[in-house]
């Protein structure tokens, strides 16, 4: 019954300026200092060069595999249907689990504008889905709170992606530090406007050497931290979210179980004596009951409406949608053939969110 999107993309390449230092590379950084940098990028270059650091070729192009699960944390619900009219249900509707997912390809071209610096732009396209486990519950007459029915949820869309970000990094010794920072849109036909997020996500590694110039593998530790957009507007076809098979069965008994939830409501308030009645404990009981049992009765009456006018039913939504948590922690490892080319994986986890990318990238000198 929901279209959420939870996208994040991460763009850094672990390839940055490395000074060259100790007894045994000598030869090298004299290398490096003798040599004419022969590249208009990075600015400076000519000059870092010079002081005996090694550059990474200054252009590149990656081709990334990303998958994502997040748990998400869902207020102020806001539904309709058949474009009628929308009613709050987030009083009566609670949420067991909300999960987001995505599996991407992303392209990824990069340029180092200062030795300390990476630019990049992320253009991609992504396979999404969001589940929802969640019941109706309504008060009755002793102000407990009871289901009176459940569904599930599963939707699946399409969705394109475009981000920019950038990447301060520092190496020495083979060691690096670097802070991924990037902002997308991603764009999903059933949302009103594009998901903005925004990723940070800092570094700490170090590089191990192989007898072969030019050839290393890298690893890192680090944190993953992830912000979008909380807004969620949209609309979609009823079938596309919920089995249609048994639904008006279940929309019946919910109107008939709502129903007898107001007749037990309004049979103890008519039992109360006039002091009874003025009770503000008691007048508060009332007023929720009645304020909650008429969102469930506008909620199963307007959808029992969209599912008998003739057409397919949709259902129009609004919400406020957050991470559980946006933290979580990641390890990765990138093996360099060459100062062209470089595989790497990554894996995230710990909180509430698991991921993993792997990717090729190719590099360039500009």
């Amino acid at each position: 019954m929901l279209a959420c999107l939870l996208l994040s993309v991460e763009g850094i390449g672990q390839v940055y300026t490395d000074k060259v230092v100790g007894k045994k590379n000598e030869e090298v950084r004299d290398s490096l200092k003798a040599s004419e940098y022969p590249y208009t990028l990075p600015i400076w270059g000519k000059k870092v060069t010079k002081l005996g650091y090694d550059l990474p070729y200054s252009a590149g192009i990656n081709l990334n595999y990303f998958w994502q699960e997040s748990e998400l944390i869902l207020n102020n619900l806001n539904v309709g249907f058949n474009n009628g009219p929308m009613y709050n249900v987030d009083e009566i509707i609670r949420f067991n689990k909300s999960t987001a997912a995505a599996n991407a390809i992303n392209i990824r071209p990069d340029i180092w504008l200062f030795p300390f610096l990476n630019v990049y732009a992320i253009l991609g396209k992504a396979k999404t889905s969001t589940e929802i486990n969640a019941g109706v519950w309504v008060p009755g007459a002793d102000n407990s709170w009871s289901e009176v029915t459940s569904f599930s949820t599963k939707a699946n869309f399409d969705a394109t992606m475009f981000g920019i970000g950038m990447t301060p990094t520092f190496g020495v010794g083979g060691g690096f530090i670097a802070i991924d920072m990037n902002m997308a849109w991603t764009d999903v036909s059933a949302l009103d406007k594009p998901v903005f997020t925004t990723v940070i996500g800092p570094r700490l590694g170090k590089s191990f050497k192989f007898k072969k110039p030019e050839r290393n593998i890298a690893v890192w530790v680090g944190g993953f931290r992830v912000s979008f957009s909380s807004d969620t507007k949209g609309s979609i076809n009823l079938s596309e979210v919920v089995p249609i098979d048994g639904l008006q069965a279940k929309v019946d008994a919910g109107i008939d179980k709502v129903e007898n939830k107001q007749i037990e409501v309004d049979n103890w308030w008519g039992s109360l004596s006039s002091a009874e009645q003025k009770n503000p404990v008691n007048i508060a009981k009332y007023n929720t009951a009645n304020r909650a049992l008429g969102a469930a009765g506008n909620f199963f009456k307007s959808m029992d409406a969209a599912l008998n006018d003739g057409n397919e039913a949709t259902v129009q939504y609004s919400l406020e949608k957050n991470l559980k948590q946006k933290w979580n922690f990641i390890v990765g490892s990138q093996f360099q053939l060459n100062k062209h080319f470089m595989l790497r994986m990554e894996y995230g986890f710990l909180g509430a969110r698991t991921q993993f990318l792997t990717g090729i990238q190719y590099r360039f000198g500009l």
